[in-house]
Order: structure tokens, then sequence, then C-alpha cells
């Protein structure tokens, strides 16, 4: 079992989505997002598999929760730099969110 301080190592925020598109290129149906994480990180993008329960239109303007300090990855054609946390059910992946609106870019502790 990991050390419960492991948790700190990462610097996980609360960003809003300012926008989404189809990502047709992905293996896996997914959508290129693109996450304000307020004026210390800016905007950030990501590739999510989020097409089972959301669709473009129900993204933006959603603030979600999101690991900052993971390397970027390169899924096909487009640089993820951010990973947009959600818990994957039966039905799909479901977002992590703050119950309340929140600055964007705040840290989660």
């Amino acid at each position: 079992m990991s050390d419960p301080s492991d948790f700190f190592t990462h610097d996980i925020r609360v960003g809003s989505i300012t926008r989404a598109e189809p990502f047709p290129q992905a293996r896996q149906p997914a959508y290129k997002l693109w996450v304000d994480l307020g004026d210390e990180i800016g905007v950030k993008t990501s590739s999510a598999r989020l097409t089972d329960l959301y669709g473009v239109a129900d993204l933006v303007g959603r603030q979600v929760v999101c690991v900052v300090s993971f390397p970027a990855r390169k899924i096909g054609p487009f640089m993820s730099e951010v990973l947009v946390l959600g818990v994957d059910t039966e039905r799909g992946v479901v977002l992590l969110q703050p119950d309340d609106k929140v600055e964007d870019g705040q840290k989660i502790f």
C-alpha cells in the first residue's frame, strides 16, 4: 500500500473547461479539452474519454479537477498536458468537480 503522503506529491487543481471538441483521431472515443487553470498555470489541454455521459455542450463552462504535475503525453496528433479526473462507472466516466464554484487554479489538498 502506498504512503498517503504520496498524494501531496502531485499538483491537483480546479479548472474550468473553456473549449471542447470531438477527437476522432483517438483510439477510443474522446474529446479534446482546453482547461483554464487560473493565472499561475493558464489554459492547458487534455484528451478525455467522456463521450458516454457528456456532450461537448455539457462540458464547456464546467469546473473539473485536474492533475497538472504529470508529464504531457502525445495522444495521436494532440498534446494532453493535464489529466482530468473522473470515476469510471458502468455507465461511463463521471467527472470530479467541486460542489460550489471556486476560483480556477485552486489547489486540492
